[in-house]
């Protein structure tokens, strides 16, 4: 038996792929750690899964009116380094510190490229380690990094480019924190500017997408392995007779909800919301206060996306990586409102694989836009269908199996 650490810092998209391959793991005999906010703890605990809590809640910190600030420089990459700094720099510390408590006596360490934390915890512990990505971040001529759209008017080269302009970035923001850690509490000599780039690049990827949605550059080398979404569904969880009630009284309803991300003024949004789906004589499922239902729109609570998106006729989300996943594999039409990060690329590319209308960036959201692409997303007949043939073929792929079986190859399987 092996124990498993891997590292799962993020909002509740970045966290359920990873308690799906830590199901898969422990399956086959793995000890599985999840290093995570405690918020997830009933999630994590209801997989069966051994959780490390984190005192870093990204989640808290974009809610927050320095995350709030944070994301409003991100169009000015100056900026948004500086305030990145400033916001992180009382958190990052202990959440290093805890990382590395969390590691001990792990077997294998799995993490994305945040701080390129395998790459450090591998040296730490002397095992080997993996690199997850939730969205496509190799390198490679095709496309260029999510986080960096721009760089498409350069052609292959710059594509290829942009994703070391994005780790540079990023580096640049984590490495005075990462280096301290590395030297005083791990033992660790300092990385300079490029090491950490040339260790991550030859360690071996797990790309937790569709080659259906993301078909394989290329370009990406024997250790890069797209092994299909990693889904993680609750069976246990039961619907409330109201929400039972509520579908079964009229035609399926449209969802619209856009995960942690919050606009500069909820309450307006909501009222803009409900104004555009009654504009478009549409029904529709919302998160939130209950209390706050009407005899159209139902307002619910914590409710798995496995079991509600197949009921919908059409969701409306942010296009983080995790929700997009539920939504096609659920086979349903989208329509993405992207706030920052990788959800402009996710909304592209449902846009482009014809199971949405174009995107409509929250910055644009009016009643009468969204209005407008909800007819058009509940009307047209392609939207649907190409959904319901991209969800066939998301039901058949086994994404968590095929992690396994990955690392199985490399000498990191169950004893």
């Amino acid at each position: 038996m092996r124990t498993v650490v891997i590292f799962a810092a993020g909002s509740r998209g970045d966290v359920q792929p990873c308690l799906a391959l830590g199901r898969a793991l422990l399956r086959r005999g793995d000890t599985v750690r999840i290093l995570a906010s405690v918020r997830y703890r009933r999630l994590i605990a209801e997989a069966g899964l051994d959780l490390h809590p984190l005192p870093v809640d990204p989640a808290e910190i974009i809610e927050s009116a320095e995350g709030q600030e944070l994301l409003a420089g991100r169009r000015n990459p100056v900026a948004f380094i500086r305030r990145m700094d400033r916001v992180l720099r009382p958190c990052i510390m202990p959440m290093l510190e805890e990382t590395q408590v969390g590691a001990k006596g792990a077997d294998l360490v799995l993490a994305p490229t945040l701080c390129f934390l395998g790459v450090h915890l591998s040296q730490y512990l002397q095992v080997p380690h993996a690199v997850i990505h939730f969205q496509p971040s190799q390198p490679t001529k095709a496309f260029p990094h999510p986080f960096a759209p721009a760089a498409r008017m350069l052609g292959g080269v710059g594509n290829r480019l942009s994703f070391g302009a994005v780790d540079l970035g990023s580096w640049m923001v984590f490495r005075r924190f990462v280096n301290t850690w590395r030297r005083e509490s791990l033992g660790l000599p300092e990385l300079s500017l490029s090491a950490p780039f040339r260790q991550v690049r030859q360690a071996r990827v797990l790309c937790a997408f569709s080659p259906t949605v993301v078909p394989r550059p290329s370009d990406w080398g024997p250790n890069v392995h797209v092994t299909g979404f990693w889904h993680h569904d609750q069976p246990l969880w039961k619907p409330s007779r109201r929400l039972l009630a509520f579908l079964a009284a009229g035609p399926p309803p449209v969802y619209v909800g856009f995960g942690s991300m919050k606009t500069g003024d909820p309450e307006a949004t909501d009222a803009l919301v409900r104004t555009a789906l009654r504009r478009a004589n549409l029904r529709g499922v919302l998160p939130g206060d209950p209390a706050t239902s009407e005899d159209d729109i139902l307002v619910v609570g914590d409710t798995p996306h496995d079991w509600l998106f197949p009921r919908m006729a059409a969701v409306v989300h942010h296009g983080g990586a995790g929700t997009t996943a539920s939504v096609l594999r659920a086979g349903r039409p989208s329509l993405i409102c992207p706030f920052f990060g990788d959800q402009p690329y996710w909304a592209a590319r449902v846009h482009e694989l014809g199971a949405g209308p174009a995107p409509l960036p929250v910055r644009e959201l009016t009643v009468a836009a969204l209005a407008q692409r909800l007819q058009a997303l509940t009307r047209h007949a392609s939207y649907a269908e190409a959904a319901r043939r991209l969800g066939r073929a998301l039901e058949a792929e086994d994404g968590t199996a095929r992690a396994c079986q990955v690392l199985d190859q490399y000498g990191v399987g169950p004893e």
